[in-house]
């Protein structure tokens, strides 16, 4: 038994270790989002606003000197950041409708296709999660700019082709997510519609779709949160239009001000509400087993959410 008790305690160390590995510096970029310039550039500073100092002149950012909350407004009113907002705001809100949509169509048919019939797809969906990111970005940038030689009507790199990659790989977790809220949930409320007398598109809508609600919710969520913060697809699909992780990227590389740290912070903290919220509808989304339903508890529990 005390063997049994200590390899206990060391696995609960080692995961505190893992998750402070991986959880620290992102405090910490937190922390110091709220920082004052360095004292010596206070000093020498003349304005009214010390947050409005250059990148060169703020001092050492990895010194606490005191505490600020002027960087999220210095962020935010930066005319270099508020339109690349803008952009991955509207991208992510397209991807997010649009695949929602897809994969609401394809989570409906796959489900009532033979095993035999849907095993393809199910490959090429899954590899779409699996193959690395950087695989297929390079893989839309050769494939949009050989596309755009032949047919000249196809967009140039830029906000649509960007949007264009999101919804790739975000239709396929949509997918899966409505998938298994679909699966879970029986056929028995369709099939009894049916008898009374409703139609195909009636009993979707009256009855499948309420259903699917909290699946179509949670993959939408799910899919801005990915394409609101992907930085690897739109780098080599962007042609010249610049998304918010891009010009933070770009913000580090030339010169890092608290700023910066104070713009990641605001993402963090939109992400995390997101995925809460979705872990959230993901549990509510649950169905009990019954009569001619399958014994699953759909993919909040697969990915650990319930």
């Amino acid at each position: 038994m005390s063997r049994v008790v200590t390899a206990k305690r060391g696995f609960t160390a080692w995961a505190a270790l893992v998750f402070a590995f991986l959880y620290l510096p992102i405090l910490v970029m937190a922390v110091f989002a709220f920082d004052k310039p360095s004292p010596e550039a206070l000093a020498s500073f003349k304005g009214s606003n010390a947050c409005s100092l250059p990148p060169d002149q703020i001092g050492n950012v990895t010194v606490w000197n005191g505490f600020t909350t002027c960087w999220f407004s210095a962020g935010l009113h930066d005319p270099t950041y508020i339109p690349a907002i803008i952009t991955s705001l509207e991208i992510a809100a397209a991807a997010s409708i649009i695949a929602t949509i897809l994969g609401l169509c394809a989570a409906l048919a796959l489900a009532r296709l033979r095993p035999k019939l849907r095993a393809p797809f199910d490959v090429i969906v899954y590899l779409t999660l699996v193959v690395p990111e950087i695989v297929i970005a390079v893989a839309s940038l050769i494939f949009f700019v050989q596309f755009r030689q032949y047919f000249h009507a196809f967009p140039r790199l830029g906000k649509a082709t960007i949007l264009l990659g999101q919804v790739v790989f975000n239709a396929s977790l949509a997918m899966l997510i409505i998938r298994a809220r679909f699966v879970g949930m029986g056929d028995t409320l369709e099939e009894a519609a049916y008898d009374l007398g409703s139609g195909p598109l009636s009993t979707f809508r009256q009855v499948t779709l309420p259903r699917l609600m909290p699946a179509l919710v949670a993959a939408a969520l799910l899919s801005f949160t990915f394409s609101f913060d992907d930085y690897v697809l739109p780098a080599f699909t962007n042609g010249t239009t610049n998304t918010w992780p891009i010009v933070l990227y770009s913000a580090v590389r030339f010169g890092i001000t608290p700023a910066v740290n104070a713009l990641a912070t605001i993402m963090l903290g939109v992400t995390v509400a997101a995925v809460v919220v979705t872990a959230l509808i993901l549990r509510r989304s649950r169905v009990r087993v019954g009569p001619g339903q399958e014994g699953t508890r759909g993919l909040a529990a697969a990915v650990g959410l319930g």
